[in-house]
């Protein structure tokens, strides 16, 4: 396989910069029985008592950081990952790269040495507790191809309303069209909830560098898949019920813990790469978000409803004005063999 063979057309005025107005406000087009055009708000006619949701309850940080080398020269840390509670892998932008030893001189005259660096990451020691230091001044990471500076309403909107453990750096998308009352709404009508963690990194947004799809590797994320649910999903699966992840974030932690063929908990680190031909053993249905093309997460809705159908989706949600990314629209997937 090749990374051009998911590729689609798309106009850029259809990447949505902003978020909808409200979080239901978005537009969702369903891939089930052929392609429906729908709104979040219909979600619920999709689902069915029984089911279960699995959401990802990740927090976003604020992990974007400005900083002066002591030199003068500016520079921007992206958190990639918190380590400890004074110690963080990051990306480091500046005309030069620093050098291990180097210091990073921060707001309230905090400054953050540089220790080592792997690849692309720099491992940075901070003279205070990371977190709160972040919360204070960091900025919210909105992705690249906003193109735009985070403003405050960034803080609430690119944020999961059920979001409670910090530690992404970007926010499991698909989560963000449900609002407390979307959410009663479904476990009313008899929908179980379930949550995992999968801290997802900067490393979401970077390009896949080989042509050749599987000389690539991902990025490796933490993951945390509880007891709790795994109980949750063998009830449901027992009972006839369907399990269905919200966003590819609770794909992968899902299928991650499902390696051995059985969903197990699991707490680690996975780098699982999802590509058409990958057997899915716990996933059930897919709510997700429209994502880059030639992208790893395009590939994982890909593997998961079948290439043809997923790219002629895309095409049709361009034509149909779709917004798309981060920001956009929906989606609801079942697999090919479902419809």
């Amino acid at each position: 396989m090749l990374i051009s063979d998911f590729d689609y057309e798309l106009p850029p005025s259809l990447i949505a910069r902003y978020p909808a107005k409200e979080r239901r406000g978005s537009r969702l087009l369903a891939l089930d029985n052929g392609i429906r055009d729908l709104g979040f708000a219909e979600l619920p006619s999709l689902l069915h008592e029984g089911d279960l949701l699995v959401f990802n309850d990740t927090r976003v940080i604020k992990a974007r950081l400005r900083a002066h080398k002591e030199t003068g020269g500016k520079a921007e840390i992206l958190i990639e990952r918190i380590e400890g509670p004074r110690t963080a892998l990051a990306h480091v932008r500046a005309s030069k790269s620093p050098q291990p030893g180097g210091r990073l001189l921060l707001a309230d005259g905090v400054a953050a040495n540089v220790t080592g660096r792997d690849r692309d990451f720099f491992a940075l020691e901070f003279s205070t507790d990371v977190l709160p230091f972040l919360d204070a001044h960091g900025e919210v990471p909105l992705p690249p191809y906003l193109e735009r500076e985070a403003d405050e309403a960034d803080i609430e909107r690119y944020q999961t309303v059920y979001a409670r453990d910090p530690g992404a750096v970007a926010a499991p998308t698909a989560g963000m069209h449900f609002d407390s009352a979307m959410l009663e709404e479904t476990r009313a009508m008899g929908v179980r909830h379930a949550h995992v963690t999968l801290h997802v990194g900067a490393g979401t947004f970077q390009n896949l560098r080989d042509e050749h799809i599987e000389a690539n590797r991902l990025h490796a994320e933490r993951v945390d898949v509880n007891a709790s649910c795994v109980d949750a999903v063998r009830e449901t699966k027992a009972a006839g019920g369907r399990v269905i992840a919200v966003g590819t974030t609770t794909v992968r932690s899902l299928e991650c813990a499902s390696v051995s063929g059985t969903l197990l908990p699991f707490d680690g680190e996975t780098d699982l790469f999802i590509l058409p031909g990958f057997a899915f053993r716990t996933v059930d249905a897919v709510i997700t978000n429209f994502h880059l093309p030639r992208s790893s997460l395009l590939m994982l809705v890909a593997a998961f409803a079948g290439t043809e159908r997923i790219l002629a989706a895309y095409r049709h949600a361009v034509r149909e004005k779709y917004r798309f990314f981060s920001y956009g629209d929906v989606m609801f997937l079942t697999p090919e063999a479902a419809t």
